[in-house]
């Protein structure tokens, strides 16, 4: 059994997930958590639509999923105490348009987290 938890704020990062995610889970033994955070200056629907994606994409294993609001670090921080994942998957960046390279939220969780984070590829946006 693994605990996954992906943490999103748009639908191109949770889909890039859930890419990553389709041939490693076990629908029967495997549990995701998708935390998808609405950031202060992102657009409202963004964290919203990215946990449709996430239970139409990963239905196999209907994942849980979660809005926070607020700074993505603190709040993903927050979740990865909370579920005690055994991976963290995230995007290299907010996954939106004009985003490039490894964002600051990225960076942090890959050095504050202490289990595997996977950086998934983004398509270009």
């Amino acid at each position: 059994m693994t605990d996954f938890l992906v943490a999103t704020s748009s639908v191109h990062v949770t889909a890039a997930a859930a890419d990553y995610l389709q041939g490693r889970l076990d629908p029967t033994t495997d549990e995701v958590v998708v935390v998808a955070v609405r950031e202060p200056d992102a657009p409202g629907r963004d964290a919203g639509d990215a946990a449709n994606v996430a239970r139409s994409r990963l239905a196999a294993v209907m994942p849980t999923t979660e809005t926070a609001e607020g700074e993505p670090t603190e709040e993903l921080l927050a979740a990865v105490s909370e579920h005690d994942p055994d991976e963290v998957i995230v995007g290299p960046n907010r996954g939106v348009e004009g985003a490039t390279g490894l964002g600051s939220t990225a960076q942090s969780l890959l050095s504050d987290v202490d289990r595997p984070i996977v950086v998934v590829p983004l398509p270009d946006l």
